[in-house]
Parts: C-alpha cells; sequence; structure tokens
C-alpha cells in the first residue's frame, strides 16, 4: 500500500486542500500531488478540482485503498481482485517476512473452510486473512479464531443482523423455527516452535452482500438478512475489532465470545479426534476449550466438530 497515497487521501478527506499546500505538508513537489490524485481517481475515488483546491467527493465500494482508508487497527492492506486463498496469500507473505497485513479480496477461487471442506466465496463477500506475529506459545492460538468470531459477529451486529457465534468460530443467525443459518466462518492457520509462534494467518470469510443464487444449501447473507450490506465498513469492523480484542488481554476474549456464543447451555454432539463428546455445552474456558457435561463428567473438548443438537431442558 502506497502511504503517501493514504497521506494524500487523508488530507483530502479533511475539506479542500490546494496543491501546492498538500505538496508543502507531505514533502512532495506539486507534480507529486498531481500523480497521486489521479490514481485516486483510477482507483474509483471522486476527487473534484475546486477554487478552493482539491475536494474528496466520494468513496469507492470497495478496494484496497478504500479499505485502507480510516481503518483504526495497524494492518497493511494487501487487496486482489481475486486470488485463489487470501490465506495461501498471507502464508506467502509470512515466508517473506511480512507482519500485520490484511489480505483482503474481492474473490476467492480456491477457498477452503475447517477440515478442508469447500468455501464458496464469491464477489459480494468479505474474504480476509490478517497475518500477525504474537508472542505467545502456540497452545494459546485457539483464542485467536475466538477472538475473530467475536469481532465477525459484531461487525454483524453493527451491520444490523442478529448474529451469534457457535462454537468454536461459526458465525450463524438465528432463525424463527429455532434452526441457524451460516453467515461467515474463520479458518486458523499458523507455523511455530514448541514455545512460540512464528506466524499466524487467520482467515474470515463473511456473506455480505452475496447473490442469494450464489449461497450454498443452509447459508444467509447480511443483504439477505435485511441489514446494510457495505462490505468496506464490515471489513473495517472486523479488522479493529479483531485487532482490539488480541492487543491487550486475552483472556478478555472468553467473556467477549460468552456473550455472542449459541452454543452455551445447547444439548451439543462434537466429533473429536478421539471420539463422539454429547451433552450440554457449559462454558469456555482459556485458550478456547469447550467444556461439555456428559453423562459421565464434564468433558474438555479443544478441538472438534460440533453439532447443535436442542436447548438444554
Amino acid at each position: 500500500m502506497n502511504d503517501t497515497r493514504l497521506r494524500v487521501l487523508a488530507a483530502l478527506a479533511g475539506g479542500p486542500v490546494t496543491g501546492p499546500a498538500l505538496a508543502d505538508a507531505l514533502d512532495v513537489s506539486r507534480a507529486a500531488v498531481w500523480k497521486h490524485v489521479e490514481a485516486l481517481r483510477d482507483a474509483g475515488f471522486e476527487v473534484s478540482s475546486t477554487d478552493d483546491g482539491y475536494r474528496l467527493d466520494a468513496i469507492p465500494e470497495y478496494g484496497g485503498l478504500a479499505v485502507a482508508h480510516e481503518l483504526d487497527a495497524p494492518y497493511d492492506v494487501d487487496y486482489h481482485d481475486s486470488v485463489g486463498s487470501t490465506n495461501d496469500r498471507a502464508r506467502d507473505l509470512a515466508a517473506d517476512g511480512e507482519r500485520d497485513v490484511a489480505v483482503v479480496a474481492a474473490e476467492q477461487t480456491g477457498s477452503r473452510g475447517r477440515l478442508d471442506r469447500e468455501w464458496s466465496a464469491p464477489r459480494g463477500g468479505v474474504w480476509t486473512s490478517v497475518l500477525v506475529r504474537p508472542d505467545v506459545p502456540p497452545a494459546q492460538v485457539p483464542v485467536f479464531t475466538l477472538a475473530a468470531a467475536v469481532a465477525t459477529a459484531n461487525a454483524a451486529r453493527e451491520a444490523g443482523v442478529d448474529a451469534g457465534i457457535k462454537w468454536p468460530n461459526d458465525v450463524l443467525v438465528p432463525t424463527e423455527d429455532g434452526g441457524t443459518r451460516k453467515l461467515a466462518g474463520v479458518l486458523t492457520e499458523m507455523e511455530g516452535e514448541a514455545d512460540r509462534v512464528s506466524w499466524l494467518v487467520v482467515g474470515i470469510g463473511a456473506n455480505v452482500d452475496v447473490d442469494a443464487a450464489d449461497l450454498p444449501e443452509g447459508a444467509t447473507s447480511v443483504a439477505m438478512e435485511g441489514g446494510v450490506a457495505d462490505r468496506r465498513a464490515f471489513v473495517q469492523r472486523v479488522l479493529e475489532g479483531f485487532h482490539d480484542l488480541v492487543s491487550g488481554d486475552l483472556d478478555a476474549v472468553l467473556p467477549a465470545w460468552r456473550e455472542r456464543a449459541l452454543t452455551l447451555g445447547q444439548r451439543v454432539r462434537v466429533e473429536t479426534p478421539g471420539g463422539v463428546v454429547e451433552g450440554v455445552a457449559r462454558d469456555v474456558e482459556f485458550p478456547g476449550a469447550l467444556l461439555v457435561e456428559t453423562d459421565d463428567g464434564v468433558e474438555r473438548v479443544t478441538a472438534g466438530d460440533c453439532e447443535h443438537l436442542r436447548p438444554a431442558d
């Protein structure tokens, strides 16, 4: 992302500003200012030339500069009109030594979900992967997945959709008949050693303004639920919410997750690597284990595929 272009954009957002004033403020030539303004116009920003100077009239619906503009989180935006997988792109950036990058794509052509399940990622959705290098041991990585789910559910709620979370990371919308429809999911990948994480990629996929015909069975979108289908605002809220949660006390992620949880209090069946656990989901404990009350006592489930059966009596 061009930092000078973002500074030009930020200056224009503050009101009309002349070319000479911009050049002085940014310590660049007037010719460079003109080039940056033209580049913004090419990127879809409406910049008019008035007697008082350049004025920003409109921001494009989506795009790298649009997402980066006024983003209140310390992530460089790596934008692609189309990419195979934002997680794969983030992994490549990690191999190059990058950090604190949000890979954003208008569409993914080779995306995947948990357990390598197929994940539809057409245009109209928010597809982003955040590359970070947290100073934590690998055992604490699950809390970052929970944080991403919370940030996504909160972004959906801000857009007007009553979303909640199924353990650990599916963002769902409850239906009137007691069921749910899937709105978003999270896929986390990492590389590290026994005592530290080398890099962490948290991929988030959300159906924001996806055409109904492009959605798989059982899925929904912000638009279908009557929410405000603004992809730029949605991805910004997700990135900002995720950063706020993981940049502070990680213990604070769990109460935020509980507040949005749909799983707690449900009778669940969880398919784990060690077998099926069935009972009532009672709580989560750090860094993200689900506590299931079974006939034989409380089971601590750290990984698995969770199915809601019915509310507990």
